[in-house]
């Protein structure tokens, strides 16, 4: 999945169905490489039947992120809600997580006041958990997306550098790339498209896992579908990037 060889992934996925069937984590799995090829009816054929609950926070966030990508959020809105009105404390810093994902749906739903109520919520339980885990680089993605939400480019930018600084490519081959991901997306939405593009033309040309609803890292169709990047969408680079076939 994440040297993007989809059909072979898909391959073991069935292998592994076969052995245990209607694993949820696996189904997560093939929905993801769904998004990933831009095939959005496959991804919610397979994501709709599931119930993962809060013990799921990954297929959770998948489903979320379908929805987003449909630009419905409309259901998803509602579950996180009934989840987070009382959190599971055990989940950790993944209760902020999921409010930071509760305010990107509320934004594509175009309810800024909810989405900056969710953020703000999301940024002050995310950076209470940064100060007992300060080296944890997933948290610095969660709190850089956070605040590039509420509009604070400068702390997010700051917290995407930190963490590419800590944990370079040189250190991890596999999630080193996942703090370039969160820079591409903070620059889109910060005004340096400059940047943003150059991080992502890094991105497409190396395997890595992502670091949202994690696994297959970004396409293609994903950059073409992905909300995130819509202030991207008029320059000619991004548009090369968004028609390219994906890369080896």
């Amino acid at each position: 999945m994440c040297r993007r060889r989809f059909p072979e992934a898909l391959s073991k996925l069935e292998h592994l169905l076969n052995i245990t069937p209607d694993d949820i984590d696996t189904i997560v799995l093939k929905a993801r490489i769904a998004q990933a090829e831009g095939d959005l009816p496959r991804a919610s054929a397979l994501l709709a039947p599931l119930q993962p609950g809060v013990g799921y926070v990954n297929a959770l966030e998948t489903q979320v992120y379908q929805a987003i990508l449909e630009a419905q959020p409309a259901a998803v809105i509602a579950q996180l809600k009934e989840i987070l009105a009382m959190p599971d404390q055990s989940l950790g810093f993944y209760v902020g997580e999921l409010r930071f994902w509760l305010g990107w749906a509320q934004q594509v739903a175009g309810d800024h006041a909810a989405a900056r109520e969710s953020w703000s919520q999301a940024r002050n339980e995310l950076e209470s958990f940064l100060k007992e885990q300060p080296e944890n680089f997933i948290l610095m993605g969660d709190l850089a997306l956070t605040n590039m939400g509420l509009g604070d480019n400068n702390a997010a930018l700051a917290l995407a550098e930190r963490a590419i600084e800590m944990f370079p490519i040189e250190k991890d081959t596999l999630t080193g790339p996942r703090p370039l991901e969160i820079l591409a997306r903070v620059t889109a939405r910060a005004g340096d498209p400059e940047r943003s593009i150059s991080t992502l033309e890094k991105l497409l040309s190396i395997p890595y896992e992502a670091p949202l609803a994690a696994n297959p890292p970004l396409t293609p169709a994903l950059l073409r579908l992905d909300p995130m990047f819509e202030p991207l969408r008029k320059d000619p680079r991004f548009q090369k990037l968004v028609v390219s076939s994906v890369a080896k």
